[in-house]
């Protein structure tokens, strides 16, 4: 289901656009659709309040909770069903997060990723996106969403962000804290402008080598570290938010020497922030996670030469909690592997 089918649903019921937006707004937030100081029999139409009850059941319907998994940094992966059974991953993140996901399945590729394995499904309606949001509300406070789950947004680009405008609006989030993650569709830099809601950007990088990203995300928009870092730029200084470049960090593949030069030629001086997260393990792929150790001195090394770099720790290890690790294990789809090596210094 897409908002704007939901919208129209709601005028059929005699509502106006103060009704869809009172609407919108408690489903958004969990809030019974009863909430308030005023009756809903005081403000809604009669065709309305007569409907609420069977819509606000169908609007739970759009994203159950089929399991949940804590992880003890305060994280917890939930494995979540849409209405025809398809399932998709949410994670509540610490410190008031929620990591949404917004294909089933992904197109992409990316060899490292659990997601990508088994291609993609369907795209998720822009209703079962909020659905997501308002499940996690249910259960904790969420004052940041990220659009970093299953999927690549950038390939559901009118229902993410019919979805971003409703969580950056009535669904009372902070633009900033609403996070589009994608490997670098040029649409996205062309699309995010224009919207009233104007998103931070997180875009996946990993390398600096356009021959090994290549290899990386097969089947991602050939643009080189260069171009994709020239565009981020862009939008940074056009939102006045820093860049997200997400580096899933590799043993042997993209942590040497070679790769912290590139780091240090592409985004110094830039508006960025460089988030490096050692690789979450996978079953059966054939990629390891650097020592932490090893990561903590990559970091210390970019930062000493102007490159702010966060490391950050992926959410539920402990529960095993790769994206699309929790989908992956109640379906049980084949696997595949994918030989990589590291490409030399010009990729």
């Amino acid at each position: 289901m897409r908002i704007e089918h939901l919208r129209q649903r709601l005028r059929a019921l005699g509502a106006n656009s103060r009704h869809e937006q009172r609407v919108l707004r408690l489903w958004s937030q969990a809030l019974p659709q009863d909430a308030g100081r005023r009756q809903v029999e005081h403000f809604l139409p009669a065709t309305l309040v007569a409907a609420l009850p069977a819509l606000a059941e169908e609007l739970a319907g759009l994203a159950v909770l089929r399991s949940e998994h804590p992880g003890e940094d305060g994280s917890a992966r939930l494995l979540v069903a849409l209405g025809d059974g398809q399932t998709v991953e949410s994670v509540l993140l610490p410190r008031d997060g929620l990591c949404v996901s917004t294909q089933v399945g992904c197109a992409v590729g990316c060899v490292f990723c659990m997601t990508g394995q088994g291609g993609l499904v369907r795209q998720v309606g822009s209703a079962e996106i909020v659905a997501q949001v308002a499940l996690a509300r249910a259960r904790r406070v969420v004052k940041k969403v990220v659009f970093m789950g299953m999927g690549e947004p950038a390939h559901n680009l009118d229902n993410v962000l019919e979805a971003i405008d409703l969580l950056g609006t009535v669904g009372n989030i902070g633009h900033k804290n609403l996070v589009f993650s994608t490997v670098g569709d040029p649409r996205v830099f062309e699309a995010l402008p224009q919207g009233r809601v104007k998103p931070a950007l997180a875009l996946s990088l990993h390398t600096t080598k356009a021959g090994l990203r290549e290899q990386l995300l097969p089947r991602a928009p050939r643009l080189t570290p260069e171009e994709l870092v020239d565009a981020g730029e862009r939008y940074a200084r056009a939102t006045g938010y820093p860049i997200q470049y997400q580096w899933t960090l590799l043993e042997g593949i993209n942590d040497g020497d070679d790769e912290i030069e590139g780091l240090v030629r592409l985004l110094q001086g830039k508006y960025a922030i460089l988030n490096m997260i050692p690789y979450n393990t996978v079953d059966d792929l054939p990629y390891r996670r650097p020592s932490w150790e090893q990561a903590a001195d990559i970091a210390r090394r970019l930062h000493r030469r102007g490159v702010l770099t966060k490391l950050r720790q992926s959410a539920g290890q402990d529960v095993e909690g790769g994206c699309g690790q929790l989908r992956a294990r109640a379906e049980k789809p084949a696997r595949r592997t994918i030989p990589l090596r590291a490409s030399g210094p010009n990729g």
